[in-house]
């Protein structure tokens, strides 16, 4: 079976996670990226968006949920992965990515991600 993969990349938010109170009132910038592994054999031949995945329902999704508050960006993105399953089920791997800028540390600290993954 053909396995083909589809790279959703660049998805920048302003969303209001982490720990700390100030985060949650000050918010930052976020970078979501999202990776799919599955057989488009059909949806190429067919020219069917049904048979693929739709980037439009990728970044809604990612949206949705990056406004939801969390302390944890590691919760963010298994959100972010179950609700993508569900959405695309016909999908082998996925893989979230969620990369949180200028962390607060005392230090400098481009930034801190998390990648989500199930089979």
């Amino acid at each position: 079976m053909n396995q083909h993969k589809i790279k959703i990349q660049g998805i920048r938010l302003y969303a209001y996670h982490g720990c700390m109170e100030e985060e949650g009132a000050i918010g930052q910038e976020y970078e979501v990226n999202v990776n799919f592994t599955l057989n488009f054999e059909e949806a190429a031949a067919t020219d069917d968006l049904t048979k693929t995945v739709d980037y439009v329902v990728v970044y809604n999704t990612v949206k949705e949920q990056m406004d939801i508050r969390s302390k944890l960006i590691e919760t963010v993105a298994k959100r972010i992965y179950d609700k993508l399953k569900s959405a695309f089920p016909f999908t082998t791997k996925i893989e979230v990515e969620v990369v949180k800028f200028g962390p607060p540390v005392r230090g400098i600290l481009g930034s801190a991600a998390v990648v989500y993954t199930a089979d």
